[in-house]
């Protein structure tokens, strides 16, 4: 049975991952700066306009990950 496109999209799940929702929520709260973020199968990839947000949000790694109740890897990428 061949779907079409339109059957296809009516099933997907358009939502964002509920970690990748926490982590702008606690860049947006701590540092009032807006990031993007990317969650692949074994890491997270969030990307910050500063090397400075990146290395500030680098030491908060403990915290980005229990907000996100996460245990992947996380990146940082300087945009």
């Amino acid at each position: 049975m061949v779907n079409s496109l339109a059957d296809i999209l009516a099933h997907k799940d358009f939502d964002e991952p509920p970690e990748m929702t926490a982590i702008k929520r606690f860049v947006r709260e701590q540092f009032d700066e807006d990031c993007e973020v990317l969650v692949r199968e074994r890491d997270i990839v969030i990307g910050v306009r500063s090397s400075s947000l990146a290395n500030a949000l680098r030491l908060k790694q403990p915290e980005l990950r229990t907000a996100a109740h996460t245990d992947k890897r996380i990146r940082f990428q300087i945009l």
